[in-house]
Parts: C-alpha cells; structure tokens; sequence
C-alpha cells in the first residue's frame, strides 16, 4: 500500500512542480529576482523550508535557486520521506507566490480565510497547548455535508481540541453560521488541501518557537514534532493525488490520518507505534478513533447543563439583540465573591437563590441584580487562595455556550442569549456551573462548596460593600509581599512539554513571563496537583540582592534543565538573564546607543528602534536558551520593584508601544513616583514618537530620560 500512495505522491510532485516553474517564471517576469517578500507575522521566512533545511528565503531569485534544488532531490533520492518534504517545500513556495501575487489569503464573498498561521497566534496560543488546555490539534480536509459535519467540528470544540479546517469543508462550516477563529477553536485555513502545509508549518515552528531546536537540523525537528505535537489528519471524501501526498507529507511526522474510506491500516515502524493511515466510516466514531490511534487521553469536565460546555465557547460575544437577560455591567449592581469558611459553617453542593420571586423575574428577561457568593471549606484551604478561585469564575461561566462574562468582583457583567434560553439555560444553572466547576478545578484544596445568589438589590448593594472590604484587604495583603518575606519561589515547568530547557522561576515580585501565573496562581496550582508543572523552590542562601541571585534557584534550574543553565539572575537582563520559553507577554531588548532598554509587547507588529519586530526578536530568544541583553517578561513585572533591579530599574527604560503605555500607565506612573522620576511617562518614547535608534536618540538628548546620564548599560 505504500508503495501505491509513493506512486500517487510522485505524479502529484511533478504536476506541482510544473505549476511552481510556470508561476515563479511569471512572476520573475513581471517583477524581477530582486524582490524581497515576507509570510505575514513570521520571523522564519518560509518557516517548513526554514526549520528542515536551515534556508532563510526571503527573496525571489533565492525561490528560484530551492525550486532547482527540490527538483534535482527529488530526481536522486527515492525515499519517501525526501519526496514527501518534497512536496510540501513546493507547496510552501507556490503559496507563497501567491502572496506575493496578493491571490493569498483566499476570499470568499464575505469571509476572508485565515491562510498563514503567524506567529504571534502560535505564541499567544502556547500557554494553553503546554498546560494542556488544548490537549491536541485535528485538522479537517477534503469534503463532507455541513449536516454531517456541524456535530464532529461541536464534539472536536467540546473536547478542547483546536481545529483547522481545510477543503471545501472550511467553506461548508463556514455557511452553517456557527463562530469561528482562534477562540472558538474552529480555524477555517483555505479552500485547497495544500493549505495544509500552513499548519504543518504551525507545528514545525513549535520546535523553534519552544523547543530551541536550531534550523537545519532536520532529523530533530522532525522528531520533536512527532513526540510533542499531538495532532491529527480526517480526511473526507476520495483523496486524490494531492490529497495523497499531503496525507504522506503528515505521515512523516507521525500525525495519523483517519479517513472516511474503507482502507485498510498501514504501519510504519520506524515513525510510529501507531497505523499512520486508518479509515472509519461511522461519522459519530471518527473523532473517538483518532483519539485512540493518536493515543491521547482527553478528560472532559462538564456541569449539568443543558448547552454545550468547555473552552472553545469561551471567547463567544452575545450582542445586545441576542441577550435574553443580563446581570451587572453598570445596568443592575452585581459583585461575585469567594469567602473561605469552615468545613461544619457549609453544605456541600448547595445552590440557593435568595430573592423575592426570582425564577418570575428571571422569566421576564431583561436585566436583574446579582450577587455571587461562592463560600468554600477545605483541609487545604487557605485564605490566599480566595483571589485565585474568585478569578476562575469568570472562566467557569464563559465556557457554557450562550453565556456571556466580563470583569470580576464588583465590576462584572453576565448575558444569557436567548439561545440558551430556548436550550432551558435557568438562573440556578449559573451557580450549578460555579459549584461543579470549582469542585471539579480545585478539587486537591476545596472539599465543599456552596452557592449563593442573591437577587434583590437590597441584599446586592449590602453584601456588595462587605466584598469590596475583603477585596480591599487582599489587595493589601498582595502588594506587601516580596520576594524577601517569602521562604520558597515557584517553578513552572508546563511549558517544558514544548521547551525542555525552560524553567520559568515566579516570585511575589516577578510573575511568569506568560502573565497567567502570579506566585500566588502557582503556590494554589501546587497545592491542587503537587506533582503537576508547579513546584516550589527553597531560595536557599542570597548571593547577590541586586541581580537577585539565590543558591536555591541555581540548583533548580541547573537540575531542571538537564545542565543547561546553571545559573539564573532574577533582576537582570544582562547577567545570567532568566530564560524564556515562547509565551512571553513582552520582550525586553537592550537599546545600547540609548543606554536602555525597550519593551514591545504581542500583538505589536510595528518596526522597534532595534530594527526589528516582536516576531523577528522572539524567533531568537524562545526555546530556553538564555540571551543576555534580551528577556521575555510578563507585563506586570514592568511595574515591579524587582524590575531590572541590576540595571538601575525603570529609569532604564526609553521605548515601548504606546498601547503597552496606556495599558500600564496608573502603575507606571505610581512606580516612576516612587523611582523620583514622576515625568518618566513623558520621557518614554513610543511609535508615535519614532522607530528608529537615531531619532530615539535624539529625543531621549532633548527630554533629558534619566538613562542617557546613568553608567553604562553594557559594560
């Protein structure tokens, strides 16, 4: 059977090759060899031709010179492997060209597909492809009835598995009305099964973005992929010569494509344990045996609701037209509210609602007041850990499809939408999900829970200022910790699934670097799974209090990283700098000819004074590798104490976007206050400002920044 589909492979090769020549001589033609080109949002050229080969293509007449390198490969080496890479290095180039021609992304009538998957999505997606939040990627291709289709895309969303969807089979999903993008897990790539090279692409960066492998060095790459990439293929309908050298190109990478046809398995021992080719013809079966033939263990947790439920339907916007009722958002008062309490004061699994005629009112729709109280018991319990599970409320009720909310405490705001409504969503339903969930999630510190939701405005307005109280003393309690009072850090090691060598070290004054842990988020991760990604680590002896260097943490990350990195300055950039994964909220570099530094943050795609931009610089310091001068951070650790304390702090800091500026600037400005610099906003440069070292320069000379007059950054 292999050797049909190397066959098939080899026919579908030449006719590609034949359109590549054409369409690159054409364009050569029109727009000649010295055209530099780039893939959107990517620091890696051509990224599968980038990684594998270790080519950086960034120029036409550089296309042209691969194109006559895979064509005479493809003459001398008969393998399958070469002639599968083969093929998809040829549809990387002629997808390329047709960016270049602006023929990519496709359009439809009213949908621009997705086409390039950037880097940024790739980085931005990480912490939740690591902690296992999306436990597995599946990509759809060839053609299937929307009737058919709708509930296998439903199940793969309430699994948590992101999908990619390429072939007619984007376009179908795409007519039936249902969300779509990232944060529904649902990502219609193109129309044409060699748009599947673009998330083979996805996963191939995944080895430079987090893995540290180096470019070229083809045998690893390959192997990384197969071993930490859980991913995939369900092939509807025949496959036809392009489909078949797809499909082979997946097999190289051990991702297991399941089709709709009767086949018969193939094995190939040397890549996987697994049938890489396996058929089931059941629609209502084919996503159970992917999962079986990939192997993967999917536990889904679900309250007893009557809508669908799990992360997919998290980022779901309900529209004013759309919202049967509402609670908060500045319409009703409202306030949602975790109080530790003893064990004999709670009964387990209670939800009440307490109100005058409440499901009445509820019925009516509209808008009602709101009070959450969430009381909580347990043997582990702790009184730091309120904030924590308070913040997962916000989670818990955004995951049921059809429900809708923002904010947090005193500030939040619930929708309905009629649609979940008509699915016989009730008010009890909401504090259902909260009570199941929080047993569910915190079940290693939590023993009992109960629920109660007020409903009269009254009651609301009275429990709501006894809760801003208790906020008020966390928030307190919070802002005195540092990293001196404390006796253990906290390690996380999630993203070692996809960077090895990583070991990210969060303090009460450095957060992680992917700003979803604080050192509180991971002290209650550890007590929930004391065997999971968060550890705790003994300081041990303090060796250096202005670079923040303690005995305690070398010995961790030296042992943690295999003997990589053998020691970890946590306030500097320059010395021994902590290392960086790929999920990073920020980036900091130094600027040498300012004698400071720059922040840029994701979702920045503009040009730095450094003469590159977020997804250039990211390309060089993820993997866990250290790089002195440059350091990936979460945004709160710009506002810290600790920042950069080996440098001289935030007076070191001259450019940053201004989105990041505002998005900061009441703890920046209260920081630069503290520093005695309480114009240092102003004298922050930003993209308004310039983009470019000489111009930086020149206006950091006429404000007069405080790091043109500090010692040098660079020594």
């Amino acid at each position: 059977m292999i050797k049909q589909l190397v066959e098939i492979t080899r026919k579908a090769f030449e006719d590609l090759l034949r359109e590549t020549v054409e369409n690159l001589d054409k364009i050569l033609t029109e727009k000649g060899e010295v055209l530099y080109f780039e893939l959107p949002d990517t620091a890696y050229g051509l990224p599968l031709i980038y990684a594998l080969e270790g080519i950086k293509i960034i120029e036409l007449s550089e296309l042209r010179n691969f194109s006559e390198k895979v064509k005479k490969r493809f003459i001398q080496s008969p393998d399958f492997v070469s002639l599968a890479l083969s093929y998809l290095y040829l549809s990387e180039i002629n997808l390329t060209l047709k960016y270049i021609n602006g023929q990519e992304p496709e359009k439809s009538k009213n949908f621009t597909f997705y086409g390039f998957l950037g880097d940024t999505i790739q980085r931005t997606l990480g912490v939740q492809l690591v902690d296992g939040r999306i436990p597995a990627v599946a990509v759809l291709v060839g053609s299937i009835d929307r009737e058919k289709l709708l509930p296998i895309v439903k199940e793969l969303q309430r699994k948590r598995i992101l999908t990619f969807l390429v072939g007619s089979v984007a376009e179908e999903f795409l007519k039936t009305g249902e969300r779509y993008g990232f944060e529904a897990y649902v990502v219609p790539v193109g129309t044409k099964i060699e748009h599947t090279v673009y998330v083979i692409d996805w996963a191939v960066r995944a080895s430079l973005i987090f893995g540290g492998q180096s470019a070229g060095d083809k045998d690893a790459i390959i192997d990384y992929v197969r071993e930490r990439v859980n991913a995939f293929v369900i092939a509807f309908g025949s496959l036809d010569e392009k489909a078949v050298a797809v499909a082979l190109g997946a097999v190289v990478f051990a991702i297991p494509v399941i089709t709709d046809q009767s086949l018969p398995d193939i094995f190939i021992s040397e890549i996987a344990d697994y049938p890489l080719l396996t058929s089931e013809t059941d629609y209502s079966k084919i996503i159970k045996k992917a999962i079986e033939t990939r192997g993967l263990k999917i536990i889904v947790e679900k309250p007893p609701i009557p809508v669908a439920y799990g992360p997919a339907f998290e980022g779901e916007r309900i529209r004013k037209e759309d919202t049967f009722i509402e609670f908060g958002g500045q319409r009703t008062p409202a306030f949602e509210w975790v109080r530790m309490k003893e064990l004999k004061e709670i009964e387990d699994e209670k939800v009440e609602i307490i109100g005058t005629d409440p499901n009445k009112r509820y019925e009516q729709g509209g808008s009602m007041p709101l009070g959450i109280v969430v009381n909580v018991a347990g043997r582990k319990m702790q009184k730091d850990f309120e904030p924590v599970i308070e913040r997962q409320i916000h989670t818990f009720i955004n995951e049921a499809e059809g429900l809708w909310h923002i904010g947090q405490r005193d500030i939040n705001w619930i929708r309905v939408s009629k649609k979940a409504k008509e699915a016989g969503i009730t008010l009890e339903h909401i504090g259902l999900i909260i009570m199941t969930m929080t047993k569910a999630r915190f079940r290693s510190i939590v023993d009992k829970v109960e629920v109660l939701l007020y409903v009269d405005e009254e009651d609301v307005l009275a429990l709501r200022e006894k809760a801003r109280q208790d906020y008020k003393q966390r928030d307190l309690r919070v802002a005195r910790l540092t990293d001196e009072e404390v006796s253990e850090f906290y390690s996380c090691l999630l993203c070692q699934s996809f960077a090895p060598k990583h070991v990210c070290v969060i303090t009460p004054e450095r957060s992680g670097l992917c700003g979803a842990f604080s050192w509180l988020d991971a002290k209650a991760a550890y007590e929930i799974e004391p065997t999971g990604g968060n550890q705790p680590v003994q300081k041990g002896e303090l060796i250096d209090p202005v670079y923040g260097r303690y005995s305690g943490v070398d010995e961790y990350v030296k042992r943690h990283s295999g003997g990589e990195i053998k020691t970890v300055n946590l306030y500097s950039i320059m010395e021994n700098p902590m290392t960086s994964c790929g999920c990073f909220e920020c980036i900091v570099a130094v600027v040498p000819e300012a004698n400071g530094v720059m922040i840029v943050n994701r979702g920045y795609n503009g040009m730095t004074p450094i003469g590159m931009k977020f997804s250039t610089i990211a390309g060089m310091i993820g993997g866990g590798v250290q790089t002195p001068g440059f350091m990936g951070v979460g945004i709160n650790y710009i506002t810290s104490k600790k920042f950069l304390k080996g440098e001289g702090g935030l007076k070191r800091v001259v450019w940053m976007p201004k989105e990041l500026k505002d998005r900061i600037k009441e703890s920046l400005q209260r920081r630069a206050e503290e520093e005695g610099v309480p114009d240092l906003i102003e004298k922050i440069a930003d993209e308004t400002v310039c983009e470019d070292v000489e111009c930086l320069v020149s206006f950091l000379t006429k404000v007069k920044h405080p790091a043109i007059e500090m010692e040098p950054i660079i020594k």
